[in-house]
């Protein structure tokens, strides 16, 4: 027999509730609980519980399965995915409206298409035509690359049978719907149902699937939270209209990292790869002002340096403001507190902003000791040599800790033509001299302001 349960479930978090709060007891978002009816089977006359049948056993019994990569054809997503998309794999890819989602799966699907061949896109809120358009502007061509507008989830399962793709794109997951469930497309039943119907898909199939997922305002993936622990990846594309570059940025990977990045550059013929991002953020560098230092960053297992920007002025109200862009605003306030304290430079009266040329968020302690010359640079009016180059984490009582893969730093500001390093000087002892770039190390925060400034 069949019975019907009526239950709240929060939008966010996926939490139910027997009845309506107006504040979730999870969350604790306002106005975020949901009606929803789930019907459950149950057999009172036999109370006895199925199981899957198969037993525990050691795990050196298990047989060891290497999981097969896939490239996509774009060296930037292969990296930010570790390497490739792995067989069998679900990946859900969330950006802002525009940002170029559905332009990096189409060509994406042609790639794959082109090189392995038959895949399938599936699109729940465009008309084959309107995908044909974007198709012709990316000279999208691929005979075997199929384009459907569909949005019921045991349709779709049939034409991925039917077809038998090597790479199934679905956009997105918001409109796809289980006609089983009386929720509306979009709700948190629906999406949590579908995606595991998608996953169930992926994994007996063994075709990897990428799903699109709409944003919030607060640019977390809307629907609920079980989504992402359900999917294998978690990839967030990031950019604005203002600038033409997009970044990739991987939330969740249970087959890599989760600190590479893919860095993109957006043309009228689509999205290119941004295979040395380096010389992209530093193009408009060479003629620095006070205030400005470049720091070498790691983001996975890639170096790229990015510009820090400061701009210290003397505050027209009693309380100063802070304002961090692309930087962790705690840590701001705490490299000021050395810089008044161990420096001798108080800024308790200035406004103090900090932004990263370019739109990238850096969270790694090894920019301290850069933050902390580009706010001198700015306090001071003195400009850094333009080629000159910083890394190291800052302690609280001044002194420059070690970062890791700090040889991959330096090799890669030699490449790019920079003339002085200053880093930790442990770490500059170790590498001794690398080419004709001059490592300056430094034991404290005061001696790295010298060096950095003189002149």
């Amino acid at each position: 027999m069949t019975k019907k349960r009526t239950s709240f479930c929060c939008d966010l978090f996926g939490y139910e509730a027997p009845k309506w709060y107006g504040k979730c007891p999870q969350c604790g978002e306002w106005n975020s609980l949901r009606e929803q009816t789930i019907k459950q089977k149950t057999n009172f006359g036999n109370m006895t519980k199925a199981g899957s049948g198969d037993l525990p056993r050691p795990i050196m019994d298990v047989r060891n399965r290497e999981e097969g990569r896939q490239t996509t054809g774009s060296g930037e997503l292969d990296r930010a995915l570790g390497g490739g998309v792995v067989s069998g794999s679900i990946t859900l890819i969330a950006g802002s409206p525009g940002v170029g989602k559905s332009t990096l799966l189409l060509q994406i699907s042609d790639n794959v298409s082109q090189q392995r061949g038959k895949v399938l896109y599936i699109s729940g809120e465009e008309s084959p035509g309107q995908i044909r358009l974007r198709a012709n502007r990316l000279n999208v061509q691929s005979p075997d690359l199929f384009i459907g507008s569909e949005t019921d989830i045991d349709h779709i399962c049939e034409q991925i049978e039917k077809i038998k793709p090597v790479l199934v794109v679905v956009d997105s997951i918001q409109t796809v719907h289980d006609p089983s469930l009386k929720n509306q497309p979009g709700s948190i039943t629906q999406v949590r149902q579908c995606c595991r119907i998608l996953m169930k898909h992926a994994k007996d199939l063994n075709i990897p699937i990428f799903i699109v997922g709409h944003i919030t305002k607060g640019g977390t993936i809307a629907g609920p939270k079980i989504l992402e622990h359900i999917v294998d990846s978690v990839l967030y594309f990031e950019g604005d209209s203002f600038h033409m570059h997009r970044i990739i940025r991987v939330e969740k990977n249970r087959f890599g990292s989760t600190n590479e990045i893919g860095v993109f550059e957006m043309r009228d013929s689509g999205l290119i790869d941004v295979p040395d991002p380096s010389t992209i953020f530093l193009e408009e560098s060479q003629a620095r002002e006070a205030g400005t230092q470049v720091v070498a960053a790691m983001k996975g297992s890639r170096p790229i340096f990015l510009e820090i920007q400061s701009l210290v002025s003397e505050s027209p109200f009693g309380n100063p403001r802070r304002l961090a862009n692309g930087v962790d605003y705690n840590r701001l306030l705490l490299m000021l507190a050395v810089l008044d304290k161990k420096a001798g430079l108080h800024m308790n009266k200035e406004d103090a902003y900090v932004n990263i040329a370019g739109g990238l968020r850096v969270d790694e302690p090894a920019i301290d000791l850069a933050l902390c010359i580009s706010l001198a640079s700015s306090f001071r009016n003195l400009p850094v040599s333009p080629r000159t180059f910083a890394f190291g984490e800052v302690g609280l009582t001044g002194e420059i800790r070690a970062v890791s893969q700090a040889e991959l730093r330096v090799r890669e500001g030699e490449r790019l033509g920079f003339e002085r390093c200053i880093l930790p000087k442990k770490v500059g002892d170790q590498l001794g001299r690398i080419g004709n770039l001059e490592l300056i190390g430094v034991t404290a925060v005061d001696e790295a302001l010298e060096y950095a400034l003189e002149g």
